[in-house]
């Protein structure tokens, strides 16, 4: 049976063959324009579409270096299927280490986009019109904002055994029962049927090569699974032994403002009343102990050395459960 054609961006993809293609979007206040690359790896056999997309938001960068690497190490040519890599969609933002678009907007929250509307909503729009009805997978990595650094974990609604399994698969230690946020890329892109994992590790404009690691690892399973590429020769078996999946968490908020620091490693076990971090004013005078809540694990943690009344300190999980 000959292989299915397929076509993106007015352009056919050759089966085996490497195919480097831009999103033209919009252009710099000097003209220059801000082309997105798209690197397409299509396999000699049909099989999946998987897209991993990084950058949405200009200052998460870990996500970048984790699908360029998968690139670099060229994991991303399958013997079956296609996988497409946007590493960074947010240029503009990478450009100026910013989180949002230059029109103030974020683009995770302006999803489906829309032809003629803001900047942000246009890239929003040509993704989802351009790129999305040619997949099947998707994984898209982010980090936490601005100095939350979350430890390495796969977000998605557990009602969809499919993706479920995609997330088992994949093996951070854990797994985040989460509600698709309004127009946002997973909920649009769910929305169509198609599979969505949605990757958090580390912090915003920092690598690190344990989170980096992790998801590239993770990727490779996922990728393993579905039948696109066979790693068995490849390490990727560092993988987390157990996996917890959280149905429910809360924040442990700054009770004052001053400077924060924390006694607690990230990832580990705590219980009701254990004391977390401090608080201090920066003359020798008071100090206040940030205590846990309830028992459960932390999963994301302020690294900001000063903090305000009401800032996040401690993501903390309360109901969690071992999946196989």
């Amino acid at each position: 049976m000959p292989i299915k054609p397929l076509v993106v961006l007015g352009k056919n993809i050759p089966k085996g063959k490497k195919t480097a293609l831009y999103l033209d979007i919009a252009k710099l206040h000097t003209g220059t324009r801000i082309d997105i690359p798209v690197i397409i790896q299509r396999g000699k056999t049909d099989g999946p579409v998987l897209l991993l997309i990084a950058g949405i938001h200009g200052d998460e960068v870990n996500g970048v270096e984790i699908v360029r690497q998968i690139i670099r190490n060229k994991y991303n040519v399958p013997d079956a299927g296609t996988i497409i890599c946007i590493p960074v969609v947010n240029v503009f933002g990478f450009l100026s280490q910013d989180r949002k678009f230059p029109d103030g907007k974020d683009m995770n929250r302006m999803f489906p986009g829309s032809k003629n509307g803001s900047l942000a909503s246009r890239f929003a729009y040509a993704i989802m019109n351009d790129i999305i009805p040619h997949v099947d997978y998707v994984i898209d990595y982010h980090t936490g904002g601005d100095e939350r650094f979350n430890y390495a974990q796969v977000r998605l609604e557990t009602v969809d055994v499919e993706t479920l399994e995609l997330a088992k698969v994949f093996g951070t230690k854990f797994i985040i029962n989460s509600v698709n946020r309004s127009k946002s890329l997973r909920q649009s892109t769910t929305k169509l049927g198609k599979k969505v994992l949605l990757f958090e590790g580390g912090k915003s404009l920092n690598l690190d090569r344990v989170v980096t690691q992790g998801a590239i690892e993770g990727t490779m399973r996922v990728i393993q699974h579905l039948g696109m590429k066979n790693f068995d020769e490849e390490d990727t078996v560092n993988r987390e032994s157990v996996s917890l999946l959280v149905s429910s968490s809360q924040w442990i908020r700054a009770g004052k403002s001053g400077m924060y620091r924390s006694f607690t490693k990230l990832g580990t076990e705590v219980f009701k009343g254990q004391i977390l971090g401090s608080i201090s004013d920066p003359f020798g005078g008071r100090e206040k102990m940030v205590k846990a809540t309830n028992d459960g694990y932390i999963i994301c943690q302020n690294h900001t050395p000063i903090v305000n009344q009401g800032d996040a300190l401690f993501h903390i999980t309360k109901e969690t459960e071992v999946i196989d």
